[in-house]
């Protein structure tokens, strides 16, 4: 209807543009049974009785969560249950980690490889949040990011401040969908002021880089073998290191290697008869 009224009022004159807004995204319907909610079908969920058993922001998680914003989401109450669940382990992974005394500064030139791990998951989250949001509105896939993030955190036991940061992290870009939780858990991690007046994390380019990466080796086109190179590795050597895999030696033994490709950071195909 916007646009309808929108172009009428260009037709006479009132205004210039020819649409309303540069952008439109079209939210779905929230669906029970696989029917839109209707008081005349009786599928109708009250939301208040879902914010006063699990708190509106478990509820806004779910429906933020359960579908891209522009298709229709199933309500489900196990959905609900999972996401109270999720926060429950995040508020309780907060509370463990504040009980053991908040870390010191953050010493980047120290860190182990594991340390290293879960600072370059922090700011992956960061960036792809980030993205999810402000680019792509795809706010599923920016929870599923947290999740993952999360899911790292709970199994590292190492760098106290590096854990200090993921957790901060994951607060942060969490508060557009969670803000009373995020308010109490930020605070809670040594803030003093509240989490709407915090910046939005930024991303530290430097943690994003690695000091290894995976690369598949291909013979003919097929899959033969996984390869950990250092980053820093340049064609030679890698073409050394995939002709040297056990398994690629399998598939080219008693040939003639015609070609090697690198796809720098992705694969090496080794084309052999």
């Amino acid at each position: 209807y916007s646009r309808f009224f929108h172009k009428l009022l260009r037709d006479t004159g009132l205004v210039e543009s020819d649409e309303p807004f540069k952008q439109l995204l079209c939210q779905g319907m929230v669906l029970k049974d696989g029917a839109k909610m209707s008081k005349s079908k009786g599928n109708t969920v009250d939301p208040q009785e879902m914010i006063e058993e699990y708190g509106a922001d478990t509820v806004r998680l779910f429906m933020m969560f359960a579908a891209p914003p522009e298709q229709s989401l199933e309500w489900n109450d196990s959905g609900v249950e999972g996401a109270f669940r999720f926060l429950k382990r995040l508020w309780r992974l907060v509370a463990e980690h504040v009980e053991a005394g908040l870390p010191g500064a953050l010493n980047v030139d120290s860190l182990d490889d594991n340390a290293k791990a879960l600072r370059r998951k922090t700011h992956e989250t960061i960036q792809k949040v980030s993205d999810d949001f402000g680019r792509r509105h795809t706010f599923n896939t920016a929870i599923a990011a947290v999740m993952e993030l999360i899911n790292d955190v709970s199994k590292f036991d190492g760098d106290a401040a590096v854990k200090h940061e993921a957790l901060e992290a994951a607060v942060l870009v969490l508060a557009p969908i969670t803000p009373h939780a995020s308010h109490a858990l930020w605070q809670a991690l040594g803030h003093d002021e509240a989490v709407l007046n915090a910046a939005w994390p930024d991303v530290d380019e430097s943690a994003l880089v690695k000091d290894s990466i995976e690369l598949v080796v291909q013979v003919n086109g097929k899959v033969r073998a996984k390869l950990e190179v250092p980053a820093s590795a340049d064609k030679d050597t890698v073409e050394s290191l995939a002709k040297a895999e056990p398994n690629v030696q399998k598939f080219t033994d008693g040939k003639t290697i015609r070609k090697v490709i690198v796809v720098p950071g992705k694969l090496v195909n080794i084309v052999a008869n």
